[in-house]
């Protein structure tokens, strides 16, 4: 069984997000999308409601189960059983940082889990969570880039 690790905030979870997990998912046996906890950043949603909207898009796909944590993605990785950390690209910035840290990662594991980088469809490269997140805020129509359980998810929390 081939079990490979999707970390990232996820707040929110995107179409482009969803597009590299189920790329993932057409690849390995199991995707464990951790939500890794971030204290850089100031969040939309609390750790257990991304946990349940993600589980809620998901829960039709036995292939894809949710975690998440505080601690260093290489650890979650090896207590997971994963043998890859699976990185979606979108821009040259992001390759550099990611090659930097694939390295750093396989020499922290002893060389056990490796890192795989898939690319979203172009119609969703440029899509990020803050993106979306400042696109609501400007009061425009984020249909195309989040779920519609996502959307409703995040205009409640603009109301409160």
């Amino acid at each position: 069984m081939i079990k490979v690790l999707y970390p990232g905030s996820f707040d929110p979870i995107t179409y482009g997000h969803m597009n590299i997990i189920e790329q993932a998912c057409n690849l390995f046996d199991e995707v464990v999308v951790a939500i890794m906890y971030n204290s850089k950043k100031t969040s939309m949603f609390s750790v257990n409601e991304r946990i349940s909207l993600i589980e809620d898009l998901y829960k039709d796909n036995p292939k894809v189960k949710v975690v998440s944590d505080t601690g260093a993605t290489i650890d979650l990785a090896l207590k997971c059983g994963c043998n890859a950390i699976v990185r979606g690209l979108r821009t040259l910035s992001d390759f550099e940082y990611e090659i930097q840290m694939s390295q750093i990662n396989k020499q922290l594991s002893q060389n056990k889990v490796n890192t795989i980088s898939l690319f979203a469809e172009s119609n969703l490269e440029n899509v990020s969570s803050s993106m979306v997140k400042e696109i609501l805020s400007l009061n425009k129509d984020i249909s195309n880039y989040v779920p519609e359980i996502v959307k409703k998810a995040m205009m409640q929390k603009l109301m409160i």
